[in-house]
């Protein structure tokens, strides 16, 4: 059974999605604040975080980032009211892998965890496990990956992210495609991954502003260029 943590300082909100989550299979924590979120993570064994953006005390973006210096590649799923693309854009850059605003159906919530945590527990089909592109290597079953031997602190989607570009060099996949392939939706908002793309850029390349791994293709998307020493084991 899925352990989730849920974040939420309405009661009303916290009780009926912890309920309908509950009743979906999952194994629910809720909790009413990021302080007492934080407290919690260590001892509960959490596998996803459900964290609503407006909380009393630490924001949720603070508690993003403490989360993630407790778990790097922990599940993170952003819940919020603002509709603002800015505001959307600065949650995923604390490191949310998802977000979700309000109001929203509890379906598409249940749907976008699983889908989610199928990212991050299931490998694709006959794939080689190890992936080598120059001074890169990951590592898919360990959910590792390091450049020159230096482990890199990815999120979750982030890694599921990087694993596609090493899969499938040389292409162009539109933003649209990657949201299909990577993150399992029919329809999203193409932001998510430009914000992805740049957090991604941060951590493999030599300088992120003149990338020359993960190149933009104007007006189509992104494509990763290996390097002459890249393959697969």
């Amino acid at each position: 059974m899925v352990r989730l943590m849920l974040v939420e300082d309405d009661r009303t909100m916290r009780e009926t999605v912890a309920a309908y989550l509950t009743r979906a299979g999952h194994d629910v924590v809720a909790v009413a604040d990021g302080d007492a979120a934080v407290a919690r993570f260590a001892e509960s064994g959490v596998d996803l975080v459900l964290l609503d953006l407006m909380l009393p005390g630490s924001s949720g973006f603070e508690v993003t980032r403490r989360l993630r210096a407790m778990r790097r590649d922990l599940p993170l799923i952003m819940v919020t009211a603002r509709t603002q693309e800015h505001e959307r854009v600065q949650g995923l850059l604390a490191g949310a892998d998802d977000y979700i605003t309000k109001p929203f159906s509890l379906r598409e919530l249940d749907l976008r965890i699983r889908s989610l945590l199928r990212r991050v527990t299931t490998a694709p089909p006959e794939t080689p496990d190890i992936l080598v592109d120059g001074d890169l290597r990951v590592e898919i079953a360990a959910g590792r990956a390091l450049r020159n031997e230096e482990a890199l602190a990815l999120t979750a989607r982030e890694f599921d992210l990087l694993v596609w570009f090493l899969q499938h060099p040389g292409v162009v996949h539109s933003r649209e495609d990657l949201i299909r392939e990577v993150w399992g939706w029919n329809v999203g908002d193409p932001s998510t991954v430009t914000v992805h793309v740049r957090r991604l850029r941060e951590k493999v390349e030599s300088d992120p502003s003149r990338p020359t791994r993960l190149a933009t293709v104007f007006g189509k998307g992104y494509r990763w260029d290996a390097a002459e020493s890249g393959g697969a084991l």
